[in-house]
């Protein structure tokens, strides 16, 4: 189901109710398509609910399609294996018509990961960007950065058997080592360990023994190859300051609520979307953990707006990088919050309070309270100075900086039997 929108779409005629869980994204579910809009329309006219659902042969004609690229690259290296430079001229299919994000995808997702896990001191790269009468390509299942690492990765893969060297030799070789790396192409990379991943995937396929595989398949009468992927990714695309000056119109950000409720429940309203990755779960670990609750008290209330403040959802890969950044900003605010009215209560300065195990205490002494028994006593009636909150919900705007970046190491071993393929 996920490799495919199952679009099943139920419009009231006065109000569109919380999104639930769909099964996933994958990028086709982002876009309006006409027939919501239709969808919208009919009940506005008829005064009654109405649903539409597409089915699998609809999806896959009408759908965002996912990437359409023919590539020119060239890869230079110097008398001892490292790359001085890379060059690529692109020509990128948007389909009949542009989509929503079909010109950031060959262009700001994709050039910019062109760097790879490797320390290359000079990229350059040209896209074109084409009209056709395909169905309009756009952002799915990776959107530009698995585009940009099979160029790079071809590249060295075709480079080691050029040069007549161990494949994974000229990626050890060529790895970034020191960090924070500043790419020719915008990003730049916090932390890494690149060397870490490969050498734990030639374990696993014991690598050493490939050429002994290799000959006992030949007896039989079989081909047997060995290639390597090493890619980057970034998640959490950042900052929206980079965007915006591209002129995308949309922020990076991603916002969250807490709001501590007297009788010992904590809801947490964030602008992130859960369409079955399971956010109820991960998000609520971390509220309960941060504050010293049973995980059975935190409710995550998400894509209901007419609770929840405004956010830019699921994308990406940014709900935990950005969406419980978020969440953990706004909970350093609740402390914050409540040290000072703790401080209050305990009579003593803010910097003698500390939070640990979900209460706050006096340093040095065993006078406590937790969070939930300082949202009772606020609902009590506090007698607190004008200058203290009068409750402990807060809100935060997260906007990362920079984005996260992920990697890992693919072997793939094939073996082929040349007269039935």
């Amino acid at each position: 189901m996920g490799q495919y929108r199952r679009r099943q779409l139920i419009i009231g005629a006065f109000a569109l109710q919380g999104a639930p869980d769909v099964g996933g994204g994958f990028g086709s579910k982002i876009y309006i398509y006409p027939e919501e809009i239709v969808c919208l329309w009919a009940s506005k006219r008829t005064g009654v609910p109405v649903k539409w659902t597409s089915d699998r042969t609809e999806a896959f004609l009408t759908d965002a399609h996912g990437r359409d690229h023919v590539t020119h690259a060239e890869l230079a290296f110097d008398a001892d294996h490292r790359v001085t430079g890379l060059r690529v001229k692109t020509t990128a299919n948007l389909g009949a018509y542009m989509s929503t994000f079909s010109s950031a995808v060959p262009t700001y997702l994709y050039a910019t990961l062109l760097s790879g896990q490797y320390d290359i001191p000079q990229i350059f790269a040209e896209v074109k960007a084409v009209y056709t009468n395909t169905a309009p390509v756009d952002a799915y299942r990776g959107a530009g950065r698995p585009e940009a690492t099979f160029v790079v990765e071809r590249l060295m893969e075709t480079a080691a058997r050029e040069l007549g060297v161990d494949p994974a030799e000229l990626r050890r070789k060529n790895f970034v080592r020191a960090f924070p790396h500043q790419t020719p192409v915008i990003m730049a990379y916090d932390v890494g360990d690149y060397n870490a991943s490969l050498n734990k995937a030639v374990e696993v396929i014991d690598y050493k023994g490939f050429g002994k595989r290799k000959r006992e398949s030949a007896r039989n009468g079989k081909l047997r190859g060995i290639g390597f992927s090493t890619y980057i990714e970034a998640c959490g695309i950042a900052p929206s300051q980079a965007v915006g000056s591209l002129g995308a119109g949309v922020g990076l950000w991603e916002s969250a609520e807490v709001r501590v409720n007297p009788v010992g429940t904590v809801e947490i309203l964030t602008g992130s979307h859960s369409h079955g990755q399971g956010h109820e779960t991960t998000f609520a670990q971390l509220v309960a953990d941060r504050l010293g609750i049973p995980f059975e008290n935190v409710s995550i209330v998400h894509g209901d707006t007419d609770k929840v403040q405004f956010g830019m959802g699921t994308y990406g890969s940014r709900s935990g990088a950005v969406g419980m950044s978020a969440i953990a900003k706004a909970l350093d605010k609740e402390v914050a919050k409540g040290k000072k009215i703790a401080a209050h209560v305990f009579e003593t300065a803010v910097e003698d309070i500390i939070f640990e195990g979900g209460a706050f205490q006096v340093a040095g002494t065993d006078r406590t309270v937790t969070v939930t028994e300082l949202a009772e006593q606020l609902r009590g009636g506090l007698d607190l100075p004008e200058d203290l909150p009068r409750d402990l919900s807060v809100k935060h705007i997260f906007d990362a900086a920079p984005s996260a970046f992920p990697n890992g190491c693919h072997v793939c071993e094939l073996e082929v039997d040349p007269d039935t393929g």
